[in-house]
């Protein structure tokens, strides 16, 4: 009698009812198919520019790792006062909300001063870190040639994305995750259009290859910023931090002490991480040319069959931002279980949908068979390890839900440096063990987050209702 009732008890931890499972896909479902979109469109995209290439391919591979970095610095910096606007929202405080807007409108406008004088001024040499091969100076040269010319197109491109980035961050901590989606799925068929116009030179246009892409993802971004801020304002009733939004530019100066104090972490974390995964992408490109290559399909690949990790985070802080903004502690501790439990569970499927299709995909690519065949097996590698990212997903988020970024800092971007660099750069200068070897000890270590993940989570560390008397 007993185990049976240790049984349902578990069963009640781990795994929720209908209704439950009804609202997590309402707020999951559209952020995984934008996400899918977006990725997609990074795919296709990618396979487009190898049909001219392996050096264009390889260059704009790797400008697209210094935007990441860029990218990221977005999402970190938004992410610090997404905890209190999520917070805010499941208060129903609308003018919380909008401070955390404005402060989110402040720091894209640094971040972007910043990025574009980095990109300007370093990125020759930022792109030269990549290019290792003794015996193939004429692609070196030509790769960096195609690496600068999309990265300096692509600069147009860091204001909408940025502007988009803070309208739908809050769209989505308040609870609308359609409108974001919607406009995605614009992006994604403006950028395949003018992509196939651009890069190939159809419909009397000139065949403009590299920099064709890169010109299409600029108009796509544009042309997503349009939707998102135009029918968030068309609709100031279904939005209600719409009305007065721009009435002000002010920011009570404790909400922002707040924010930086719990904010900045995240910023710092999402810095160093992306700097770290940079980091590994030029340790693996020590091998030469076609590892490169071979990383930069596997990465776009792999990148689409995660969305589901990656978004299940995202949905993640949503529901339990807004819950321990109601100061529902104990439904957030149930809640944080069942969300990681049915993460682990759409993480499996899509690793068995992923397994069968590795070797499927790079053969589409315009390249060499050696290209491809490693591009397979660090595909295969990944799926492998899928389970291992989606509950070390789910305890950041968990974590970082709370206001505990100090600590999602350490379990995230420190992380990176102290013990997946080290192996990465140890084994490729010391050893001589192939790189396919080096990758599966990197992903391996994630281990070590889940052990440290699950048991911060079971101490209910996180339990915190950061916006009560605000």
């Amino acid at each position: 009698m007993q185990r049976d009732l240790r049984r349902l008890d578990l069963r009640s931890v781990l795994f929720g009812d209908r209704a439950f499972y009804r609202m997590v896909l309402a707020v999951l479902i559209p952020i995984i198919v934008q996400n899918a979109i977006t990725n997609f469109v990074n795919l296709l995209d990618n396979i487009m520019v190898g049909q001219v290439g392996t050096e264009q391919m390889s260059g704009v591979a790797i400008a697209n790792q210094l935007m990441f970095v860029f990218n990221l610095c977005i999402f970190g910096g938004l992410a610090g006062a997404g905890i209190f606007s999520a917070q805010f929202s499941g208060a129903g405080n609308r003018k919380g909300v909008q401070n955390c807007f404005r402060f989110k409108l402040y720091l894209c406008a640094a971040l972007l001063i910043g990025a574009t004088g980095v990109f300007l001024l370093g990125g020759e040499a930022l792109v030269s870190r990549f290019l290792h091969d003794e015996n193939a100076t004429g692609r070196i040269e030509a790769t960096l040639g195609y690496g600068m010319q999309y990265l300096h197109i692509m600069l147009w491109a860091l204001i909408p994305f940025s502007l988009t980035q803070a309208y739908a961050s809050t769209l989505r901590e308040c609870g609308e995750t359609r409108l974001p989606m919607l406009a995605g799925i614009a992006a994604m068929l403006v950028n395949l259009f003018f992509n196939y116009l651009l890069i190939f030179g159809h419909a009397g246009l000139p065949r403009m290859g590299v920099a064709g892409a890169a010109v299409a993802t600029v108009i796509s971004r544009y042309v997503e910023l349009f939707i998102v801020a135009f029918f968030t304002h068309r609709n100031p009733d279904r939005y209600d931090f719409v009305p007065g939004l721009y009435g002000t530019l002010r920011i009570p100066a404790r909400l922002v002490r707040d924010i930086m104090v719990r904010g900045l972490p995240l910023l710092v974390n999402e810095a160093v991480w992306s700097v770290g995964m940079t980091k590994l992408n030029q340790c693996y490109s020590v091998r030469g040319l076609d590892v490169v290559a071979a990383m930069n399909i596997s990465s776009t690949v792999s990148n689409l069959f995660s969305v589901t990790v990656f978004s299940m985070g995202v949905a993640t802080s949503v529901i339990l931002g807004q819950t321990l903004g109601a100061n529902d502690l104990e439904g957030a501790r149930r809640q944080a279980w069942r969300l990681a439990v049915f993460g682990l569970m759409i993480t499996l499927g899509t690793e068995l949908v992923m397994l069968p299709t590795a070797p499927l995909i790079p053969a589409i690519y315009r390249t060499s068979a050696e290209v491809r065949a490693l591009a397979t097996r660090f595909l295969t590698i990944f799926a492998l390890c899928m389970p291992l990212f989606s509950y070390s997903n789910s305890s950041y988020f968990i974590l970082r839900s709370g206001g505990k970024t100090m600590i999602t800092f350490l379990f995230d971007g420190v992380f990176t440096w102290v013990v997946c660099v080290p192996i990465a750069w140890c084994l490729v200068h010391l050893t001589h063990v192939h790189v396919t070897v080096i990758y599966l000890c990197v992903l391996l270590a994630d281990i070590i987050k889940c052990a440290l993940g699950h048991v911060l989570i079971s101490r209910g560390v996180w339990l915190n209702n950061i916006v009560a008397g605000k």
